[in-house]
């Protein structure tokens, strides 16, 4: 799977936790329009977090971003053509 590092612009919740609002893809910045699920992994071995969420743009493409909260960084791990990819 295809792993690029991204810039994130993200709203801190109540909890702390790191939610997307806009990001920049290949230069280019894209809104959220929507977010269509959300997900926590823990690795096995090294107890590494990860959030994941899976979300359209307001450019109509599926994304989903990974938060790697060890490193605090942002990943963009697939994109997908259309809203109803």
């Amino acid at each position: 799977m295809d792993r690029k590092k991204v810039e994130v612009i993200a709203y801190s919740g109540h909890r702390g936790e790191e939610i997307p609002r806009a990001f920049k893809c290949r230069g280019t910045k894209v809104e959220v329009a929507e977010i269509q699920s959300r997900w926590i992994e823990e690795g096995v071995g090294d107890r590494k977090t990860k959030r994941g969420f899976r979300l359209r743009g307001t450019d109509s493409i599926t994304y989903t971003l990974i938060y790697d909260e060890e490193t605090r960084e942002w990943f963009c791990e697939s994109k997908r053509e259309g809203a109803g990819a």
